[in-house]
């Protein structure tokens, strides 16, 4: 089973960027659902970006369109998040998550898992101060 890991949270001024990372092991990520979800104080857990890490499909959460971009590096077994134009409601924690790929194999039906992914990392915290 994958074991991930977040890094690259932090505090940040509005219209400022990040970079999350999240590293994999025990498994490889490639030919996977994999996705970004945070969860803000008081707030569910809700669904960013996701990839299906075979081909390369992606889907964004309207909210995020045009400010972030999801990307898997295969070789590195790290899936990234790159956040731009970040916003004071986009502080909160930042999670990844995977599961094994199946049905379409496509960013959107990654997506529509949401919460189902079956593995998850602990989170990196985002602050976005305006």
């Amino acid at each position: 089973q994958v074991q991930l890991v977040e890094s690259g949270g932090g505090s940040v001024q509005a219209g400022g960027s990040l970079r999350l990372s999240c590293a994999a092991s025990r498994d490889t990520i490639s030919s996977k659902c994999m996705g970004w979800f945070r969860q803000a104080p008081g707030k569910e857990r809700e669904g960013v970006a996701s990839i299906y890490t075979g081909g390369g499909s992606i889907y964004y959460a309207d909210f995020v369109k045009g400010r972030f971009t999801i990307s898997a590096d295969n070789a590195k077994n790290t899936l990234y998040l790159q956040m731009n134009s970040l916003k004071p409601e986009d502080t909160a924690i930042y999670y990844c998550a995977a599961d094994l790929a199946f049905g379409s194999r496509t960013g959107a039906s990654c997506f529509s898992r949401g919460l189902n992914l079956q593995y998850w990392g602990q989170g990196t915290q985002v602050t976005v101060s305006s």
